[in-house]
């Protein structure tokens, strides 16, 4: 790959991404209402790809030995119930993944 091939692959990776990213702005502007569609997909979508990365993230636990799934149960009902209480999902994520790897590394 030459110099100029390299470039020209960054910036137009650049450009498209701009354009994906400021194409939702320059279509639905403060004139246009939203199409009821894309308002429902946004309340959607956040669960549904919550709901995927839980399947992933469960779907290789082993129920032959206390330690193959108990990690994990006890990682997701901590996420869960501090999700229910602060309602907040980053955090939730993050004390729940710190969990995981606490009780796998220190406890089982």
């Amino acid at each position: 790959m030459t110099d100029t091939h390299f470039w020209l692959s960054i910036a137009v990776m650049a450009v498209g991404t701009a354009l994906l990213r400021f194409l939702p702005f320059i279509i639905f502007n403060g004139n246009r209402k939203t199409p009821p569609l894309v308002e429902k997909l946004g309340r959607t979508l956040p669960y549904a790809v919550m709901a995927m990365l839980v399947v992933y993230c469960l779907k290789d636990v082993n129920f032959a030995g206390v330690s193959g799934f108990l990690p994990q149960f006890i990682a997701c009902v901590i996420t869960g119930v501090l999700y229910i209480w602060k309602r907040n999902t980053l955090l939730s994520i993050l004390v729940g993944t710190l969990s995981y790897m606490a009780l796998v590394q220190l406890v089982f």
